[in-house]
Formats: C-alpha cells, sequence, structure tokens
C-alpha cells in the first residue's frame, strides 16, 4: 500500500483541532518531507521517527516518502504527531494493519527507542476525540488526565511498539482506568484557623455565594492574605462541565495535573511584577495567562495599587464577559475566565492609615496618589469592599468562646444560596443580567428610596447600581427569603465604602 491515513489532534488555545496525516510512499531518490505548515519541532520529527522505526526494528522506506498534515492552514507546533507519522509511514509500507486507524486518534511523541513521552493538552484531545466516536492512544504518562472525559475510549500505551501490536492484533492495549478514591479529598485551608473578623468572613460568605468580586483594605497583617487564601474552601465543588473547562486550561499550559484535585475551584495568586501577559495570556503561540488558569476559581491580586496600573487596566473586559481574546498576526486563541476577583491592598502607602498604632504619618495627597492607582472603572467592576482592620490580641488568642466556624460549615450555606439561585433559572447572582436583576431584585417603596438616596450621596455608577442589587440578592438568598428586604440592602450598600464617582470621560 502506498498512501496511509492516521487522525491525530493539534493545539490552538484551548481546543484540539482534528489533523488528518497523509503519508504517501513512491518510488524515487530516498527522503522524507512534511508539509502542511509544520513548525519547526514538527520538522524534526522525521529524525526522531526514523531513529524510532529502525530501534524498535522496523523497515525505514529507502524511497519517497511524503507526509501531508491537513489542513494546511492550521500550523503544527510540538513532538505530538510523531506518533502519528510513525504508524502512518508503517502502514504505508504494509508492515502494520491499516483498517484499525479509521477509527483511532494517536498523539505523542516518540523517544529515538521508541519509547512514548507526554504531550501537553491531553484532556482536550480527549474531548474532542470522544465527539468523533473513535478511540484514543496516547502515552501512559498522559492516561489519568485524559481518563476524566467520561464515555471516552482512551487507551494508553508506553511504547511504539505496543502500539503496533494493539493494531495488529496481537496485544490489544487496555483501556486506562480513572482513580476518583480521593477525588472529593479537600486539603484547602480552614477558615476555622482565623480568629475574629467576623465582619470579613461575613463578606467572603456572601462573595462566594454570589460570586462576587471583593476588594479588602488594611493594615499589614491583619490576615488579608490569610482569609483570600480560605475562600477555594467554602465554594462549591465543580460541576463535571466545569471542571473539564478548567483542567483543559491547565493541561493546555503544561501545569501539573492532580486527578484526585480535579473538582476543587483553582486558586490563582500572581505576583505584583506580574506583566499584562502573565496575567490574561499572550506569546507568539498564545498561552493561558493567571487569569484563565483561575477559571471557575479564585484570582487572588494581594497589594493591589502595587501591580503597573496598564496591567491592571486589561482585567476590565475579561472581568466583565468571562472570556479573553488573544489575537496575533498568524493566528487568535479565545480563553475562558471566568473568576471570582480577590484582592487586597493597604489604606495608604505607609499601610497604617487609621491603624490604632498611630504611626500613619501619610498626607491626604498621597493618599489620594495611592488609592488613584486603581482607576474608577476597574474599581467599579468589584462589587464588594471591606475594611480588614487590626484586632485584639485577646480575640487573635482566644477567638469566638463557642469556637470558630469551618469552612465545611460556611460552604453548606453557601451551596444552599448557590441552589436557591439556581432554582430560579440562572446560574450565580453575580451574572445576573439587566433583565434578570429587574425580574429577581425588585425592592420595596422604603427600600428603593433607600437605594436612590445612597446613589446620589455615593454618586453611583448605573454598573455599581446594579452590583448593589446582585448583592442584596445573595444576601436575602443566605437568609432564604424570597424577597429583598430593607435590612438585606442596607448590608449590600455597606459593601460600596469605597466608591467614588468617576471623572469624566472614565468608562
Amino acid at each position: 500500500m502506498a498512501l496511509a491515513i492516521v487522525y491525530t489532534r493539534g493545539r490552538q488555545g484551548i481546543e484540539a483541532p482534528l489533523v488528518t496525516v497523509e503519508v504517501h510512499i513512491s518510488n524515487g531518490l530516498p527522503s522524507l518531507a512534511i508539509v502542511g505548515l509544520p513548525e519547526t519541532a514538527v520538522k524534526e520529527s522525521k529524525d526522531r521517527v526514523r531513529g524510532a522505526l529502525l530501534n524498535c526494528r522496523f523497515e525505514f522506506p529507502a524511497q519517497r516518502i511524503t507526509v501531508n498534515m491537513a489542513p494546511a492552514d492550521i500550523p503544527k507546533e510540538g513532538g505530538r504527531f510523531d506518533l502519528a507519522i510513525a504508524l502512518g509511514i508503517l502502514a504505508a509500507s504494509g508492515q502494520i494493519k491499516s483498517e484499525p486507524l479509521g477509527r483511532t486518534e494517536c498523539v505523542g511523541e516518540l523517544s529515538l527507542g521508541g519509547e512514548l513521552r507526554p504531550i501537553s493538552g491531553a484532556l482536550p484531545v480527549a474531548v474532542e476525540t470522544r465527539t468523533a466516536g473513535r478511540q484514543l492512544i496516547l502515552p501512559r504518562a498522559n492516561a489519568a488526565e485524559a481518563a476524566l472525559v467520561g464515555d471516552a475510549e482512551i487507551l494508553p500505551a508506553g511504547h511504539l511498539l505496543e502500539v503496533c501490536a494493539h493494531l495488529n492484533g496481537q496485544a490489544l492495549l487496555d483501556p486506562a482506568a480513572i482513580n476518583t478514591a480521593d477525588s472529593d479529598r479537600d486539603d484547602s485551608p480552614d477558615l476555622a484557623d482565623v480568629h475574629g473578623h467576623y465582619h470579613a468572613k461575613r463578606a467572603l460568605e456572601i462573595a462566594a455565594a454570589g460570586r462576587h468580586n471583593l476588594l479588602m483594605v488594611g493594615p499589614p497583617g491583619t490576615g488579608k492574605s490569610m482569609l483570600a487564601a480560605r475562600v477555594p474552601g467554602i465554594l462549591p465543588p465543580l460541576r463535571e462541565q466545569e471542571a473539564l473547562e478548567t483542567a483543559a486550561i491547565a493541561s493546555v499550559s503544561d501545569l501539573p495535573f492532580d486527578p484526585a484535585g480535579w473538582t476543587r475551584p483553582p486558586f490563582r495568586a500572581p505576583h505584583h511584577t506580574a506583566s499584562a501577559a502573565a496575567l490574561v495570556g499572550g506569546g507568539s503561540n498564545p498561552r493561558p495567562g493567571e487569569i484563565s488558569l483561575a477559571h471557575n476559581g479564585v484570582l487572588f491580586l494581594d497589594e493591589l495599587p502595587e501591580f503597573d496600573r496598564k496591567v491592571l487596566e486589561v482585567l476590565r473586559e475579561p472581568l466583565e464577559t468571562g472570556m479573553i481574546t488573544i489575537s496575533r498576526a498568524a493566528r487568535q486563541a479565545d480563553f475562558p475566565a471566568r473568576v471570582q476577583l480577590i484582592a487586597a491592598m493597604n489604606p495608604c502607602p505607609c499601610g497604617y492609615l487609621g491603624d490604632a498604632s498611630g504611626r500613619c504619618r501619610c498626607t491626604p495627597d498621597q493618599v489620594q496618589r495611592y488609592r488613584a492607582r486603581i482607576s474608577g472603572p476597574l474599581l467599579d467592576r468589584i462589587d464588594m469592599h471591606i475594611e480588614v482592620p487590626r484586632i485584639s490580641h485577646q480575640l487573635l488568642r482566644d477567638g469566638r468562646p463557642e469556637g470558630e466556624e469551618s469552612s465545611a460549615t460556611v460552604r453548606s450555606r453557601v451551596v444552599a444560596a448557590r441552589r436557591r439561585a439556581t432554582e430560579r433559572g440562572h446560574g450565580t447572582n453575580a451574572t445576573l443580567t439587566a433583565q434578570q436583576v429587574k425580574r429577581h431584585c425588585r425592592l420595596d417603596d422604603a427600600a428603593q428610596q433607600l437605594l436612590e438616596q445612597a446613589l446620589d450621596r455615593l454618586g453611583l455608577s448605573h454598573r455599581a447600581y446594579h452590583r448593589i442589587l446582585k448583592i442584596a440578592r445573595t444576601i436575602a438568598d443566605l437568609a432564604d427569603s424570597p424577597d429583598i428586604q430593607l435590612p438585606h440592602l442596607t448590608e449590600a450598600i455597606s459593601y460600596r465604602r469605597l466608591d467614588r464617582a468617576a471623572p469624566q470621560g472614565q468608562t
């Protein structure tokens, strides 16, 4: 047989487009040409494939070999196509059966000895292969990750000879089985470790229940970072589709993958020196940034004013839309970025404004310039603003006499509140549309009058107006109230203390 076709998958953002590898062997001077927009690593695969075939005691055809990778307009990169090219050469030269290749997809990098090395982005490949109704052969090191896709036929292999024996019907590969024994394990820091800060804990519970963005302001060492690290522990476990989306992003970013904790919401805390590309993604071959790596979880920005202002401004659009698009001259990639932003900052440059120690010597102008590093439009997108003051030594030592609430206790209330939101026919309260706000966040006359007074006094934008209503709706859900009551609205307004009127011209 002079022509063989093998199916494999490329990588484009978090997608895995189908790539058809066509191998044609004809008479002529011995050569191996790879066409179809291959990048350098793919062009080098000819040497890896040749070495692997010879070391596995296969015959490398001394003829003209042409490998076409279709479609030709999708850039091909990495060593993920090695296995497909090798199988195509073997099938075209009649050394393995070609019939099983029609119902099989394969990915994997080959060593010179024929061992299969892991690739990045195995999870999106498994998802697309399941949709196509084919079985997937891939390196054994990627098996646990790919097997998370239910109903997918995953066949892990460690060596090229194992794959060839399977295709020839001599020794079939065993399907991968996912180990979910510890999938519900929760080793997140416990909220009970934090003594005091009951107002901040209440704000965290509301933020988790409605998936609201939160900004904590307080002197250094008061526990802002400690509180933020405990937010994932009070969030509900991810649903299967959410977990697959989050795991797919981690898969294409080459992060270590832990199948046991794949339903836990991610927590990302980039340093304030991070660049815009590190936060939202970038590169000539677009990769996801921190905001996408935190998809369906928490993005924690400590020392918020210390981030470069231009870096913070790139967060405005993805915080609003839940999606980030990275465009380059040759390609474009879309990454989901539906995150809950938790941020922390000092109240002034020295950090001790309003502290009982009286150590602050910052002038009002210095405080204003410091806070102005966070633009009005970005602050407007943060639903809740709270103060985290220093607590007494006795409270720090003892906490509540009856003991501090654990993350599990708070999480049970959060889960119940989210269930009430789901029963109304929408997602979390933070994602309510304007029409849904009108339908589910109605106020009586007294509450409406209070809200209008707050809008005039604080100079709030229309976006802030809707966010207050969403927070009030979440507070009502936590109280198992079908309607927003005046105390719910009053508490929601109290979480907008840092609001200021945006200067003209800002949007």
